[in-house]
Order: C-alpha cells, then structure tokens, then sequence
C-alpha cells in the first residue's frame, strides 16, 4: 500500500491496533498509522480525532464513532472494549484510533490490558502527544535550553473527574520549571489558586492552546494570575492545553504556524 524501501509489519486479521493519531494536523501520522488505516476492516475512532485523518482508511471499512467527551454523552468505556473484543473474535482488522498518544493521558492502557486478558492480539503505534506537537504548532517549545531542563505533564483531571490529588501539588510546582496541563479547563480556578498557594508567580508566563494543531487553533497568552479571567474573555473551550513558565516567551518569536 505504501511504496517504502522496507516492510511494515502485517495488519492481521482478528487483530487490534491501538493506534495515536496525533493533535490535529494529519502531516504528523506515523507511516504506522496511515498503514493501519489503509489496512483495517473496522475503525473505532476518538471524537478529538480529526475527520482529515478519517478520510484516510481505506473505503471498504466501516469507520465508527466512539468518543468520550467531559460534559457531554459518550460511550462508556466498558463499552468501547467489550466492541474491540467483539470485532477481533469476529476475525476482523480492527483499528482503535486515539487522539494524540494512545498511552498519554488516554485510556489505551486499559484497552490493551482488556485485549490481553481476552486473548487478542494487539499492536501499540505511539502518536505525537498534544503536550509535545500542540505546543510546537504554538510556538511554545516543551523544552528549551536557556528556560529548562525539565517539564511536567498533568491531567487536569482525574479519573473521578475532579482535580487530580495523587500527587504532592507544592513539590509539584516546586520541581518542574515549565508545567503542562491537559484537560485542565474545568477545574482551572481551583489548579491556578493550588499552584499560587504552592508558590508559583502570579506573573509566571502562561498560555492557553484551544484545538492545537488544526485549522481552528487558537492561543492565548498571559500570566498565572492573569490565566481564568483571559480563558473567560477569550471564550475558550475544550480540547485545550496549558502551559505555565518561560518557554511561552519564546512564542514572539517562534509563532510560525498558519493554518491553511
């Protein structure tokens, strides 16, 4: 299916592959994910992936919807995996495809260790994760050398869909120069009023990345202190990230995408 001076590895049938579709931008599949999508039977899709990337499995197969979405109706996650069992035991190809990574973040690691208990065969094809690409399609490096040589990637949320607190919050903020938060809008307030308390700067640079990587991006700059009332001017809404420390003044100059 793809002309390449080597072999990719067999799609078989009564198989699944969970597979990262990246941010947004359908440049950024693997030549793994496009494999799949040309070779699947059936597609399980996430509601954040975009339907460019969709128009790309191959016309026989059956593309179904499946996403989770917080605030809205979506399929519960038992149901997803009871579907992917389901399809494999039919003898089916059939691709689970996730926005973003499918083991950052997201729920690939349960629908692998289902898959495993049930007997299936899967594959696991990593994507770029939003923490990384979305923040690149802003201008906003995760790392750089003169701002930090460390980063913290947080859910801002957690399983029970309230504020995560498995972790320590002060050693938290005290150990990571530059934070990225995904899903953080629900709870924004009560992190930003944790993050001050831990003794974050009111004035840390800061900025918010709604629909990364995709025609309708949009970023917001501002401070800690600053960050709810900007996310409420600006309207913003999920699917965003946030980022919090130097590397966002590095956008002024590093603000190189346009959407086409």
């Amino acid at each position: 299916m793809l002309d390449l001076p080597f072999d990719l590895p067999p799609f078989e049938a009564g198989t699944v592959w969970l597979v990262g579709a990246g941010p947004g931008d359908p440049g950024l599949l693997s030549l793994l994910a496009l494999h799949a999508l040309r070779g699947a039977d059936h597609v399980i899709h996430d509601a954040l992936v975009d339907p460019r990337v969709l128009a790309l499995a191959r016309a026989e197969a059956v593309v179904e919807a499946m996403g989770k979405r917080g605030g809205q109706s979506s399929a519960r996650q038992s149901d997803i995996t009871d579907r992917l069992i389901t399809l494999a035991g039919q003898g089916l190809r059939v691709l689970r495809l996730k926005g973003g990574d499918p083991f950052v973040f997201g729920r690939g690691p349960e629908e692998a260790l289902a898959l495993a208990d049930a007997g299936i065969g899967f594959r696991v094809v990593p994507g770029i994760t939003a923490g990384i690409g979305g923040l690149a399609y802003a201008g906003i490096p995760a790392t750089a050398r003169d701002t930090n040589s460390a980063v913290a990637f947080v859910t801002g949320h957690g399983a029970d869909g309230e504020i995560p607190d498995g972790f320590d919050w002060d050693a938290l903020a005290k150990g990571a120069p530059v934070m990225v938060f995904y899903m953080g809008l629900k709870h924004l307030d009560r992190m930003v009023a944790r993050l001050l308390a831990a003794g974050r700067r009111p004035d840390e640079l800061a900025a918010v990345v709604c629909d990364a990587a995709t025609p309708q991006q949009k970023v917001v700059e501002t401070t800690l202190g600053g960050l709810v009332a900007a996310v409420a001017t600006a309207e913003l809404k999920p699917p965003a990230l946030l980022v919090l420390g130097a590397v966002v003044g590095l956008r002024a100059r590093l603000d190189w995408w346009r959407p086409q």
